[in-house]
């Protein structure tokens, strides 16, 4: 060993500080950072100690490897620039978000950002403790939802790491002027790992893999659904109208919203009526956006009441399930046509509704993706519902009169064509069916014998918790209950996801495995087991068993 040159020796150190982690693990290095115990969101209820001590060990052994692969690619920095050890104070160039993005793979070298500074990791991508395919996710674009999902990455000597690869700055005004006709030209930037199913407006799920990499889903990483143009909206002159009764109108400014009432805080898993609309399709063509399984993610939101506005603006409880809180936002179309929604009035004015007016996502105010500075938050209902750059609410006897609610997102009979179809016969969707889908392995993956660990989530609408998920390794004939994690919410309220883990082994012989996942809610609701008799012709409410189709790989 110690004939070995110091690159190649600190080379054999990484690797073999990494297997070592592997095994202090149980399984491969990147397992040591997910399911991270949380008292906050909730734990593995067996071996937490046992599993802990383990992190520890691999933490500490993943440290030592980072430090080993830094010190590694320093002593090959000095040695083709002897004097870059001594003028760290060096100038580097200026890029823009765009020039950063042309390098997203090894063959264009791969660049990341952190804060305004622009890095080429690309020769630490095959070094990488969690693997290349985590790394490489980040590629182009920021590192910050990344590393928020691994707290791995909180430590000096990962910045150490990353400090070691830098070769810019990011331009104060990278961003381009916006282009002069195009409605569109003004959105905001989006992170490019995230799988975009139409630009204008902008549609976009994350990688399914990172679903269920961490609890709360980072804000750059959280589905997108527009259906128009982002407003950009000006928060000094931004007002919020709530008509009361008799007329009278509200007018709150953004301060005055967060100074009058109280705030109030959920975590809610939002989700679109469209998720797994990809699956209809193959039964027959619906129309919409071709969603995977990832237009759902979860949020730690943080805003006002809609009921204690609604009182404040007079309206009590007198009022019949037969009203309706309509919703106006910002965002519009070329004829000034506003998007909106409604939701029922006992489901706002409920006291276990918690129907928010968010201002905050993840501790944080909201991105203009996702409202900016106002959105409403409906717990347990389709994502339609919840309008964003919210400009307007009043109470009504009638639905919003939007074609959004009236002549969309509503379920119909396979039967209904859109040669038939009458969307007045058929009620808005509010809340969602029972529902789970399986993020790793991924489909036509290809696993090693012995165990095999199935990651995935599971959610239900109207506040109906998950009280269990089953998994089948062979098309549903048998079947195993996943372990879950996730926050305990109060029954009735549980507004968030359930994310599961099974390990199982892979049966002996087998050269294929069909793997398979339903959930159960707390009202004994379960997933359909075929898409077909679901099928509807604008693919929306895709619930059935979630089914992945894999390789056993052969000795």
């Amino acid at each position: 060993m110690l004939l070995l040159r110091p690159v190649a020796r600190g080379r054999w150190f990484l690797q073999r500080t990494l297997r070592l982690a592997a095994v202090a693990c149980g399984s491969h290095p990147q397992a040591c950072t997910a399911w991270t115990p949380s008292r906050a969101h909730g734990t593995w209820s067996a071996g937490d100690s046992s599993r802990r001590r383990k992190v520890m060990a691999a933490g500490a052994l993943l440290g030592l490897a980072a430090g080993l692969a830094y010190g590694d690619h320093r002593r090959r920095a000095e040695e083709a620039d002897p004097n870059a050890a001594a003028a760290p104070q060096a100038l580097y160039p200026v890029f823009t978000r765009q020039e950063v993005g042309r390098h997203r793979s090894l063959a264009d070298r791969v660049w990341v950002t952190y804060g305004s500074e622009v890095f080429d990791i690309t020769d630490f991508v095959e070094l990488h403790p969690g693997g290349p395919s985590k790394i490489l996710l980040a590629a182009g674009g920021a590192l910050e939802p990344f590393w928020a999902m691994y707290a791995v990455h909180s430590q000096e000597h990962v910045l150490e790491i990353l400090r070691g690869y830098k070769v810019g700055e990011l331009s104060p005004e990278e961003q381009s002027q916006p282009a002069q006709g195009d409605p569109y030209s003004g959105d905001p930037p989006r992170h490019p790992a995230l799988k975009v199913n139409s630009l204008k407006p902008f549609n976009a799920e994350p990688p399914a893999e990172l679903l269920t990499e961490n609890y709360l889903t980072p804000s750059q990483l959280f589905f997108k659904r527009n259906h128009l143009p982002v407003p950009a909206v000006d928060p000094a002159s931004y007002r919020l109208e709530v008509e009361g009764p008799g007329g009278r109108t509200l007018s709150l400014s953004l301060p005055e919203l967060k100074s009058r009432f109280p705030k109030h805080e959920v975590t809610a898993t939002l989700q679109c009526a469209g998720n797994r609309r990809s699956e209809m399709n193959h039964v027959r063509p619906v129309k919409g956006l071709e969603w995977g399984i990832a237009a759902i993610s979860t949020a730690r939101w943080g805003g006002a009441r809609l009921r204690d506005i609604l009182a404040y603006a007079g309206y009590g409880g007198e009022e019949t399930g037969e009203w309706h809180v309509c919703f106006e936002g910002l965002d519009k179309d070329l004829s000034g046509s506003a998007y909106g929604a409604s939701i029922p009035y006992g489901k706002a004015m409920a006291c276990e509704g918690d129907v928010l007016l968010a201002y905050e996502m993840n501790g944080e105010e909201l991105p203009r993706d996702h409202g900016y500075p106002v959105r409403v938050v409906v717990p347990g209902v389709v994502g339609a519902r919840n309008v964003k750059w919210l400009s307007r609410v009043l109470v009504s006897r009638e639905e919003s009169p939007s074609h959004w609610q009236q002549n969309d997102y509503k379920g119909f009979s396979p039967s209904v064509d859109w040669d038939t179809v009458d969307f007045t016969t058929a009620p808005a969707i509010q809340e969602l069916p029972i529902q789970s889908a399986i993020t790793d392995p991924p489909p036509s993956a290809t696993v090693p014998p012995g165990e095999l660990t199935i990651k995935g989530y599971a959610w239900s609408g109207g506040g109906r918790g998950v009280i269990r998920v089953d998994v089948s390794l062979d098309g549903g004939r048998t079947w195993h209950v996943a372990e879950m994690a996730g926050e305990e919410q109060p029954p009735g309220r549980a507004w968030a996801w359930r994310l599961w883990q099974l390990t199982a082994p892979v049966p002996t012989g087998s050269t294929e495995l069909d793997i398979v996942c339903k959930a159960v809610d707390t009202s004994y609701n379960v997933q359909p087991d075929t898409v077909e008799p679901i099928w509807n012709l604008r693919g929306v409410l895709s619930n059935a068993w979630h089914r992945v189709h894999i390789t056993v790989a052969q000795d």
